[in-house]
């Protein structure tokens, strides 16, 4: 993989993705690693989730989920409570590993990632993060036309 630049969302941007409520991004980001990554979790794992408060922080955006592992899924937080893991990354470095187009190691080192917190708890999610046998993440998938197409009724044959 090859380091890009780092890139940040604009201030402006920021500054009022910032004011958005915490609680339904913790919501749909839980939602989504259910769907994604849940079933993937061996026992070891969710072992070591378990009472667990995570958070990512979303650093250009002024954004954080808060979210934590209740047994048979992940579920959003009240936000304020201090997580014992904690990643902060841009939102274009989030998104270039979710796509796997960027190593998390070269991140981290670089300092564009920044784990705070239990740390090896943070190694083992980077470690299962990298042993998932999944295709990578492709924004496009979000587009309202695919979304709605993955969505609406399919006729009974």
């Amino acid at each position: 993989m090859q380091t890009s630049p780092p890139r940040r969302l604009p201030a402006p941007i920021g500054r009022v993705l910032a004011l958005l409520p915490a609680q339904p991004g913790s919501w749909l980001f839980s939602g989504a690693l259910n769907t994604l990554l849940a079933k993937h979790l061996d026992a070891d794992t969710r072992a070591a989730l378990a009472a667990r408060r995570l958070r990512l922080r979303v650093a250009d955006a002024g954004i954080c989920f808060d979210f934590h592992w209740r047994g048979h899924a992940f579920a959003a937080l009240p936000p304020g409570q201090d997580a014992h893991l904690s990643i902060s990354a841009t939102l274009n470095d989030l998104a270039l590993l979710a796509a796997r187009k960027e190593d998390p190691d070269t991140l981290f080192f670089s300092r564009r990632l920044v784990m705070e917190g239990d740390t090896e708890l943070g190694l083992r999610i980077k470690n299962l993060l990298d042993a998932l046998d999944v295709p990578p993440f492709d924004p496009a998938q979000l587009a309202p036309g695919r979304v709605w197409q993955r969505l609406r009724p399919r006729p009974a044959k």
